[in-house]
Parts: structure tokens; sequence; C-alpha cells
């Protein structure tokens, strides 16, 4: 059995882990490449292998940097299944959807606007494209072994967002584990990650290889943020990731009002995807850790806005409110019209809520830069610019280095994928030194590792 890292591999974007057993080969994950315009530009290098001598698609989870590649897959000629879990088969329409509907916009904007350094600019893909994914989903129950003939699949439960997943594969006499992007143990709607099942080979995240989490609760932390912008009258905006990060922040949000610790002001989630996703948070109740009351109940903070005009409507809004849009990152979305209508503006702050990949907008504000640039102009941004890493979705390093532990025996060899190079070294120094493990960071470039 053999494994070749396509992605994610020197960097935490862009999952593609193809296997070969025997005459199968199944590829693990098929996500976009997101942040630097290096790492961007992947997306449009041909594949290096044939999409229709593909047997499988397993998916771990649904964000794109694991999934939104598929209608490109798909448009190239793979027909086969995609194997997913429950919420990620209702998941995964939605954010493929949105992601070619915002790459149709962008290219339309580019092109009136003539910012565009291509003649003729194209999308990746479009809705249509992202459309012919659904088909071909094949949800999986989790802990159900499934013949692939000539492999078995089973999942586990990961933490991180809804249905997210590890991948167990059963083939040449040979178990490879798919560790996927693993949560944290005390998530506060997502159940900590299920511990490995028994491997021979491990392929894991490293993320946040080199860091810890902070301790302050997320309550804490939010009501710190709104009291300073609500003294000043200002309007916090939160770029949230449409799967997992927006609803956690309405459960956040509702527990601050609920508390009295900061006064209740309107709160507008405006992203129709996020207030899909929302809809299936209570739908599979039995993959998180509230009841459906209590999802019903914080979900209900904030006013739901679809329309466009809706959206732009806020923009001529003055203070105190929240508004949460997507993108996470601020790599496209309604967010980004919010930022320039309201970041000049020093009452108000910007609250990033997560990871922000190197090259993204995000990890440039985080990094101090007084402006950004939206739809080919630079916006000046005067706003207070903060984050809430204890939010994130992610295990860190001690999380990291427990799940690694709690395997029933020593896997023969770990590969660390999804993590910036100093990230995966730091993980690889310590699972080497506390528990024995033969580490190695995946190589950036399709090279192929023999499962040995």
């Amino acid at each position: 059995m053999n494994v070749s890292f396509l992605g994610a591999a020197g960097t935490v974007t862009g999952s593609r882990h193809l296997v070969t057993a025997g005459t199968k080969r199944i590829l693990v994950d098929c996500g976009l490449f997101q942040g630097l315009k290096t790492l961007r530009l992947r997306n449009r290098e041909p594949l290096p292998f044939d999409p229709h001598g593909l047997d499988a698609v397993i998916l771990t989870h649904a964000h794109l940097d694991h999934s939104g590649f598929l209608p490109v897959l798909v448009k190239e000629g793979y027909s086969g299944p995609i194997y997913c879990t429950e919420p990620t088969a209702d998941l995964a329409p939605i954010l493929l959807s949105d992601s070619g509907h915002l790459q149709e916009e962008d290219t339309r904007w580019a092109r009136k606007k003539g910012f565009s350094r291509h003649k003729e600019p194209a999308p990746l893909y479009t809705e249509e494209d992202a459309r012919a994914v659904t088909p071909l989903l094949r949800p999986v129950p989790v802990g159900e072994t499934v013949d692939l003939g000539g492999a078995t699949l089973t999942y586990s439960l990961a933490g991180h967002i809804l249905g997210a997943a590890s991948v167990l594969l059963d083939a040449d006499g040979g178990r490879v584990l798919f560790s996927g992007d693993l949560g944290r143990p005390a998530d506060l709607l997502i159940p900590a990650p299920e511990p490995p099942p028994e491997a021979d080979w491990v392929v894991m995240e490293s993320t946040y290889g080199d860091r810890e989490h902070p301790t302050i609760h997320p309550v804490d932390a939010l009501t710190l943020i709104m009291r300073r912008t609500l003294r000043r009258g200002g309007i916090l905006m939160v770029p949230a990731f449409s799967v997992g990060r927006a609803q956690l922040m309405l459960y956040v949000l509702s527990r601050v009002f609920a508390s009295g610790a900061a006064p209740r002001v309107p709160v507008y989630l405006n992203s129709p995807m996020a207030i899909d996703v929302t809809g299936i948070y209570l739908r599979h109740d039995t993959f998180h850790r509230r009841t459906h009351e209590e999802c019903a109940s914080a979900f209900s903070v904030a006013e739901y806005v679809r329309s466009v005009e809706e959206s732009k409507a806020l923009n001529q809004r003055r203070g105190p409110m929240v508004i949460l849009a997507g993108a996470g990152m601020l790599t496209g979305g309604r967010i980004l019209h919010h930022i320039t209508a309201f970041a000049p503006d020093p009452r108000n702050t910007l609250l990033l809520t997560g990871y922000q990949a190197q090259g993204t907008r995000g990890a440039d504000l985080l990094a101090g830069k007084p402006h950004v640039k939206i739809h080919g102009r630079n916006v000046p941004v005067r706003a207070e610019v903060t984050t809430m890493d204890g939010l994130s979705a992610h295990a860190d390093h001690s999380e990291l280095l427990d799940w690694a532990g709690s395997s029933p025996r020593p896997p023969r060899r770990v590969y660390l994928v999804h993590g910036e190079p100093r990230a995966s070294d730091a993980l690889r120094r310590d699972m080497e030194s506390r528990f024995g493990y033969t580490v190695h960071a995946a190589l950036d470039g399709g090279r192929t590792y023999a499962l040995d």
C-alpha cells in the first residue's frame, strides 16, 4: 500500500491524499488550496492522476479545504462514489454550491471593474459544476465498516465540526488511519474526538502543532470584546465560517446575553449558507452536545439576513450591533462589503475567530497591516482588530499529543499533514520524544510513501 500527499503537505490547505492498494486507487479528501496566491494557483494545475482511474473518494468532513476541489474532479471525469458521514452529505452540497456561486460572482465583478490580470477571467468551477457532485455522495453511518471491494472503510468521530470523522482504511493486510481535522475535547458544541483505533500507519493533522490555545472561556473572552466595542458605540464584525464557527458564535452570544454580562444588542447572521447550515445542526442533534431545544434557543439570538438587499441595508445602519458573515479568513463573501463600510471607523471592531492561513486578508490584518485590498481597492482599517483563539475548532499541541498517545498500540509510522512546517516539526519532535513513535512531516510535491 502506498500513499501520495498531493496537498496539505507543508501547508494547512488543499487536503488530497491518494492511496494505492493493489489495483485500488482511493482519494482521501479533495480540498481546495486557499491562502497564498502560489497555493491558489495549484488549483489550476493539471491533476497528477486520471480521475477515471479512481475507485472511490472518501471525505473526512465538509470544509472546502477538504472537499472544495470535488467539482473539478467530477468535471474532469470522476463518476464514482464519494463516501462521507450523514451530516457531511447534507453540508457539502451547500458549501460547494456557495463556493461555485462566489467564484462566478467574483469573476463577473472582475470583468466589470477590470481589475483581473487575465483578459478573460473564469471561475475554477461554477455553481452548476458544484451541483453535479451531490448525486455521487454516499452517506455512511459512523462506526459501520463498509466494503469498498479490496478495501474497507470505517469512520470514527473526530470532533472539529458537525459530521467530521477520521477514516480507517483496511487494505493489503494493513490499516492506515487518516485523522482528518481533530477537534477540541472541551468544545462547547461538538463532542471530543474519539480515541484513534488500532492502525499500522497514521496520517495526522498538525495545524496547531506548535501552539496552545488560551485557557480563557469563550463567553468571558467575547464579553470583554463586546464591552469595549459597545462602550464606543461601535459595530462588532465577526467573519465566521458558515459551518461550525457561525453556530458556535451564536451559542456564545446567547450565553453572554443570558448572563447579563453585556447589554443585548441586535445580532445579524448575514449568510444564507450559514443559515442553512444552522438548520442542519438542528436536524443532526445526535452529532453535537446540545439538545434540539438548546440549539433552537441559542440560534434564535440573531436575525437571519438572506437577501442581497437586506445585506446592503446593514451597511447603512449604525451601532451598536453585531454582524456575523462569511468568510472566516476574509477570502470572500458578504463580510468584505461590511469591512469596506465599517473598518475605516475606529469605534468598530473586527473579530477574527479562527485560524488565518498565510496570505489571507485575515492573516495580513492580524499582522498589523493598516489596510486591506477588497475588490481592487485598498480599504483603510482603523477599527480594532482582535482575535479569539479560544474558539478554534482544531486541537492544540497538547490535545494533539493526547489523541496520538491514546492509540491502542504504537503505529509503525506517523505522517504529519495539514500544518505549516514549524507546527508539524514541533509536533514531530514531541511525539518522538514522548511516545517513541517514528514520525515524518509529509513533504510537498506529491511524493509517494510506501506503507510497509
